[in-house]
């Protein structure tokens, strides 16, 4: 396509799910503004993420160290990041900070890390704690029934500050049996947020992909992860 067909394209879609995301919201009785999109923009182009920025796109989310790193300084819009791969501890120095948020934290020791290294900044990083519900060996994640820990663990780290929680729930080609994972989520994330942990907030769940999107936002999502609806088909992976 030429450049300016792509653009055409990326901006229609764009309008499209952030129609579908506001009718989510009205179903649920949500206000839509309390709910983010996040163009999920791994293996695509710095020029697809300009074409999204000027069709008013601000948060974008890689899922790669390195791809990041290089397609960073090629995006010329004043665009936020969010970090939703999976992450190795010997990575974390290679985006400190360049992202507003990590996704994906499931052990302390990368935690620790994050602590280390925006240390170095005088500054703070925003985290999620990835919760794996179903007990895939095949994702990341902590299990449930141990979150209440790693977040007291978070706690005694001043770079790093505990925002909610994120899942990669089971597929299902239905996103109406997805459904009860995210309640899950949310139902956990009201359990932790009770115990009034210091520094610690639950306001931001981080679940929905193309395909459920408009479930996770009736089930009480305020960040949803939407690329192969945005940018077109690509390689499966933590957000799409």
């Amino acid at each position: 396509m030429e450049t300016s067909t792509v653009e055409m394209a990326v901006a229609q879609r764009l309008k499209q799910i952030r129609q579908r995301m506001d009718a989510a919201c009205v179903r649920s009785g949500r206000d839509p503004a309390a709910v983010e999109l996040i163009a999920v923009s791994k293996k695509k182009s710095a020029s697809m993420i300009d074409a999204a920025a000027r069709a008013g796109q601000r948060l974008f989310g890689e899922s790669y160290v390195q791809e990041f790193c290089e397609k960073q300084a090629e995006v010329y819009a004043q665009v936020g990041w969010h970090f939703v791969g999976a992450l190795q501890s010997n990575k974390v120095k290679y985006l400190r900070g360049k992202v507003e948020m990590i996704h994906g934290v499931d052990r302390f020791s990368l935690a620790q890390e994050l602590n280390k290294q925006w240390r170095k900044l005088d500054a703070s990083i925003a985290v999620l704690l990835q919760v794996n519900l179903a007990g895939e060996q095949s994702k990341g994640g902590v299990a449930p029934d141990k979150v209440h820990q790693l977040a007291e663990q978070i706690t005694t780290l001043p770079h790093v500050r505990l925002q909610g929680l994120m899942t990669l729930p089971p597929f299902a080609a239905d996103p109406e049996e997805v459904r009860p994972w995210f309640r899950h989520l949310r139902e956990l994330a009201e359990r932790l947020d009770a115990l009034h942990l210091p520094g610690v907030s639950m306001r931001t769940l981080s679940m929905g992909m193309s395909h459920d999107f408009e479930v996770a936002i009736e089930e009480g999502a305020t960040l949803v992860r939407v690329g192969t609806a945005i940018f077109g088909a690509r390689e499966a992976d933590n957000g799409g």
